[in-house]
């Protein structure tokens, strides 16, 4: 299921597939996505919601895998990826595709006031903290805690919702 504010303004050059297996895709109030980004449900059945105010830059791709929650106002630079999914490869009698996809590590939650810069990749099981800045290139995959006003203020931040 896709729903779209009405104040979000989605590029007419964004691709955002509809879920065959029911995951939910929500972009919520004053959402901005780029030209060229890709929101894709695969690899699982979590669902994807942007936060309130957030902005998607172009030729960022969002899986939906074990889920996607972005917090309100988060900024993604250009080219990233947020990727909550992982393949099987141990078997090595049967191909990886065969092997399907590994359980899941708990999906992908980013907090409100995040900037992640340019492409950098964000793993299944990662934790972003509300007001934590990702380097441009970087790869998450774990916990990055909360930053500034916020680091002291549990109440503020969205992994409680995890």
């Amino acid at each position: 299921m896709l729903v779209i504010s009405k104040t979000a303004k989605v590029s007419r050059y964004a691709d955002i597939e509809d879920s065959t297996r029911g995951s939910r895709i929500v972009i919520g109030r004053c959402v901005v996505i780029d030209s060229f980004v890709k929101i894709k449900p695969v690899g699982g059945s979590g669902d994807v919601m942007i936060g309130e105010g957030s902005y998607i830059n172009a030729g960022t791709v969002i899986f939906s895998g074990n889920g996607v929650i972005i917090g309100k106002n988060v900024l993604i630079a250009p080219c990233c990826s947020l990727v909550p999914v992982n393949h099987k490869y141990k078997d090595k009698n049967r191909t990886i595709i065969e092997q399907r996809f590994s359980e899941s590590r708990g999906g992908i939650v980013i907090g409100d006031d995040v900037w992640i810069g340019s492409g950098t990749t964000v793993l299944d099981g990662s934790f972003i903290g509300t007001g934590a800045v990702v380097g441009a290139g970087s790869l998450v995959r774990g916990e990055l805690k909360p930053y500034g006003v916020y680091a002291g203020n549990p109440l503020k931040q969205i992994g409680e919702r995890r």
